[in-house]
């Protein structure tokens, strides 16, 4: 896999750390300190030193980046999981971290930028695209919802993660209805939801079998 992925995975770690250039660049246009953390409705509501949002937020989501790649790459059960889910993973870092820097510095300069509004849309993107993608998940131990019944039982498996892609595009769609109507609390329940359904359905899955 790795020899396979090699300059994808040299290409994505790059990216990730592209948004470095960007605040070298930008240097002294930043104030000492820049807001970095934001409410659902714009407002900044948490600070860093130019420092670490320069450097220390680039070289953080790298090494998720990193970290996400390595315990994929060692999975004893990575031959299940498809070239097209590892290509999500080793891209889903590089893209928060080019949005995280965009919104961040369009913020500090007073661009028309709302970060919230930036990641109402990435979230409501990322989780349509992984409700495509988990009904075609095999079992692993890092990609796909890992629970003792679906690890246990492929068919238990397969048949959460197909519930569970319908769970995430629907969630997906009322993320992106929670951006427009400004109805934060669909948000928030959109995520519990992704949680809770696919858990509890492979739970009753293994009850029934059980009985």
């Amino acid at each position: 896999m790795l020899k396979h992925f090699k300059s994808q995975i040299i290409l994505t770690t790059i990216i990730t750390l592209i948004p470095i250039i960007f605040g070298i660049i930008l240097w002294n246009q930043l104030p000492d300190t820049i807001a970095t953390h934001f409410d659902s409705n714009g407002v900044a509501n948490g600070w860093s030193s130019k420092t670490m949002t320069v450097f220390g937020i680039p070289a953080i989501i790298t090494g998720c980046h990193l970290f996400c790649i390595f315990a994929t790459m060692t999975d004893p059960k990575k031959k299940g999981i498809s070239p097209k889910m590892f290509q999500l993973i080793i891209w889903i870092c590089p893209v928060v971290s080019l949005i995280c820097t965009l919104a961040i510095y369009g913020y500090v300069l007073n661009l028309p930028v709302n970060p919230s509004s930036f990641a109402s849309i990435f979230i409501s993107i990322i989780f349509i695209i992984i409700g495509n993608y988990l009904p075609k998940c095999r079992q692993s131990y890092t990609v796909g919802i890992r629970l003792p019944w679906t690890l246990a039982d492929e068919d238990n498996w397969n048949r959460t993660h197909r519930f569970g892609g319908k769970v995430f595009i629907l969630c997906g769609v009322l993320i992106l209805i929670s951006f427009f109507t400004r109805l934060n609390w669909i948000l928030f329940a959109s995520i519990a939801i992704t949680v809770v359904l696919p858990a509890l359905y492979s739970y009753m899955l293994y009850r029934k079998k059980e009985r």
